[in-house]
C-alpha cells in the first residue's frame, strides 16, 4: 500500500462516517441499548443517531456537545397519522432534542394522487421544523420499494414543491423491502432540490457507496458500525 493510500484512507472513512443516521428503532430497545448506541455513534463520528420519539430527550442527553446530532421520528412506521397528530409529535420531539426529523409521508394520499392532501400534510409538519431557530431540518420517508416510479417522481415533485430538506427512500420496516439504488437515482433526478436519504437493508461499505453514487448524500443504517468496518474492504481504498 502506497504512502498516499495511507495517508487518504483515515479522511475518506471519516467523511463517510459523517453522513451516517446511526439507527436504532426497536421497540424492545431499553434505555441501556439507547446510551450504547449514542456512544458509538460519539466514537465512530457518526452524523446522528435516530431513535424512537420515547428517547429522544436522552439520546440529547447523551450526545450533547459533541457534534453528534439527534433524529426523531415522525408518524412511524406507516404515515397514517393525522396531519395534526404529526404537527404535534414533531413539536414534542423538537422540543425534547431533535435536531432533524424524520416523518413518514401519507402513503394512501400518494397512491390515489391526492396532492393536496400531501402539501397539507408535508406543510404542517415543515412548519414546525421552521418555527425554532435553528431550523430543523425535515426528512420525508415515501417507501420507495412499495411504490411505482410514477408514484416515486408523484411524491418527490410535492416534496420539492413543499420545500422540505431531505427526501428518504423507507423505514426499513416496510415488506416491499428498503432502498434501491435505482429507486434513490430517480429521487435524485425527481427532486433536484431536496436531498436524498438511502435507508433499509443497508447492511455494507459497498452498498452505502452505491447510494451515495446514485445521489444519496445521507445514509440510515441500524448496521453502521458493520458498514464503517468494512469500508477497507469495500475496494473504495483503491
Amino acid at each position: 500500500m502506497s504512502e498516499e493510500t495511507v495517508q487518504i484512507i483515515p479522511s475518506m472513512k471519516k467523511e463517510l462516517a459523517g453522513l451516517i443516521d446511526h439507527t436504532l428503532l426497536s421497540a424492545t430497545a431499553a434505555r441501556s441499548d439507547i446510551v450504547r448506541h449514542c456512544k458509538e455513534a460519539i466514537e465512530y463520528g457518526f452524523c446522528s443517531v435516530c431513535v424512537l420519539p420515547r428517547w429522544t430527550s436522552l439520546a440529547a442527553d447523551t450526545v450533547h456537545g459533541t457534534g453528534v446530532k439527534v433524529d426523531g421520528v415522525v408518524g412511524f412506521p406507516f404515515g397514517a397519522d393525522t396531519t395534526k397528530t404529526k404537527a404535534a409529535d414533531a413539536r414534542e420531539v423538537i422540543m425534547a432534542g431533535a435536531d432533524e426529523v424524520d416523518m413518514v409521508a401519507d402513503l394512501a394520499s400518494v397512491i390515489d394522487g391526492d396532492r393536496r392532501y400531501l402539501l397539507r400534510d408535508l406543510r404542517a409538519v415543515l412548519e414546525v421544523c421552521r418555527s425554532v431557530r435553528p431550523a430543523v431540518t425535515l426528512k420525508v420517508i415515501i417507501e420507495s420499494a412499495a411504490l411505482t416510479d410514477e408514484q416515486i417522481v408523484f411524491v418527490c415533485g410535492a416534496c420539492e414543491e413543499a420545500g422540505v430538506d431531505f427526501i428518504k427512500t423507507s423505514t426499513g420496516l416496510h415488506p416491499a423491502g428498503g432502498a434501491g439504488v435505482a429507486d434513490v437515482r430517480l429521487m435524485a433526478q425527481s427532486a433536484p432540490s431536496c436531498r436524498i436519504k438511502a435507508a433499509g437493508g443497508i447492511g455494507s461499505a459497498a452498498e452505502a457507496l452505491a447510494m451515495i453514487e446514485a445521489g444519496a448524500s445521507r445514509i440510515g443504517a441500524s448496521k453502521s458500525i458493520q458498514i464503517i468496518n468494512g469500508f477497507t474492504e469495500s475496494g473504495a481504498e483503491k
